[in-house]
């Protein structure tokens, strides 16, 4: 593949991890404060939405290196991105949250065949350029900046589109559908292009019996990458509600989560090099350790500088962290276990995301409110930058 045409490829691919995790679970944190308001959540019940979005999150991986292998990582990018426009769109019709949280759970199911499938083109196109792959990987997950800038602008205009209807926060949830249908034909092309010459299914998922090749070996980074699961995703579902009870305007809000969104985006240049030097789990670390930093901030002080302060660095971080694992994958297994590598990384950033926040909603409804609640992420992901420092390269 010409060199040339592989930025344009990385761009519209990026486009999956905009749909899986900048609209369809980010989004939800703008969405959170109008709902609880309206709806008179706990934040217990208001972070277990989220926790039901990571659940199903953890099923989709769980599935899909099977999925994988049946149909190969073009099709699943494709099919699990129009689920999630369908799954966004009935999110709108509810108000009851048993079946919200079920709309939450099967959007995550949704979004972890996009990312998974996205993860591994991503990789494979990384693979025809060594020289950038870190930038192309980069690009891919700091893609889900496009969708959290879309997200951080379409939902306050259609709230205000929505006026005095009841639920205004409905007419959100329809525009973000729409935002990610536009999206699914987009990466109707990169799927189509990295699939030639891949008629057959990658051999994506090893037989079980093949498991422990990737587990144990990557122990301590998986584990690094649990609490990472655990801490960010706390930040990420409460921090604009703790903006909004710091009395930041709905404008400075937008701002700051579209600035938030800008940061992602271009994170995947300022931790190319950083990714394409390490071989083992310094990355990982050095990542994690940085997040937790940002996730203090606001817990420290409400002044309006270190809060845009926190959000540009956790931005310009968080999901750097997730295409750490890609490359901690790709330096160390040969290209016919990326699936099952990448996989198992996602199986435990699954199950970090379940835990993370309906705890910190629980925290956050005791008398320390939502700041001890972003002080317990902040520990986790400083627990999390220990234990992946402890990961070595594999032989």
């Amino acid at each position: 593949m010409p060199p040339a045409s592989l930025l344009p490829l990385a761009l519209a691919l990026s486009l999956g991890a905009a749909v899986s995790l900048g609209i369809t679970r980010f989004a939800y944190g703008l969405l959170l404060p109008p709902m609880r308001a309206d709806l008179q959540w706990s934040y217990t019940l208001a972070g277990a939405m989220n926790t039901a979005n990571a659940l199903g999150y953890l099923a989709g991986a769980l599935v899909t290196p099977r999925l994988l292998q049946r149909w190969g990582p073009g099709v699943l990018l494709v099919g699990g991105s129009a689920l999630a426009s369908v799954f966004m769109v009935l999110s709108g019709f509810f108000t009851a949250a048993a079946p919200l949280l079920a709309q939450r759970l099967l959007a995550g199911v949704a979004s972890a065949f996009v990312f998974i499938a996205g993860g591994l083109l991503a990789a494979r196109l990384g693979a025809q350029q060594p020289s950038r792959s870190g930038f192309l990987l980069g690009l891919y997950y700091g893609g889900t900046g496009f969708g959290i800038v879309a997200s951080a602008l379409l939902v306050p205009a259609a709230m205000q589109a929505a006026g005095e209807r009841p639920h205004a926060w409905a007419w959100a949830w329809w525009a973000l559908a729409l935002a990610c249908a536009l999206g699914t034909l987009a990466l109707r092309w990169p799927a189509r292009v990295l699939a030639q010459g891949q008629a057959a299914p990658d051999p994506a998922a090893a037989a079980p019996a093949e498991a422990p090749a990737v587990w144990r070996p990557f122990a301590w980074g998986l584990a690094g990458y649990f609490m990472f699961g655990v801490g960010y995703i706390g930040y990420m579902t409460f921090v604009v509600a703790l903006l909004r009870e710091q009395g930041v305007t709905p404008g400075a809000v937008t701002a700051f989560y579209a600035l938030l969104g800008c940061a992602v985006i271009a994170s995947s240049r300022i931790w190319a090099g950083l990714l394409d030097r390490f071989r083992g789990g310094e990355s990982l670390a050095i990542l994690n350790a940085l997040l937790g930093c940002a996730t203090l901030l606001p817990v420290l002080t409400s002044a309006w500088a270190a809060l845009l302060a926190s959000g540009l660095l956790f931005g310009a971080v968080f999901l750097s962290v997730v295409a750490s694992t890609t490359a901690l994958v790709r330096h160390n297994l040969p290209a016919a276990h990326w699936a099952r590598g990448i996989s198992a990384f996602t199986i435990v950033f699954a199950a970090g995301q379940i835990v993370g926040p309906t705890v910190v909603g629980w925290v956050a409804d005791g008398p320390g409110g939502l700041q001890r609640g972003l002080l317990l992420s902040a520990v986790a992901l400083w627990l999390g930058a220990g234990l992946a420092w402890r990961q070595r390269p594999l032989s």
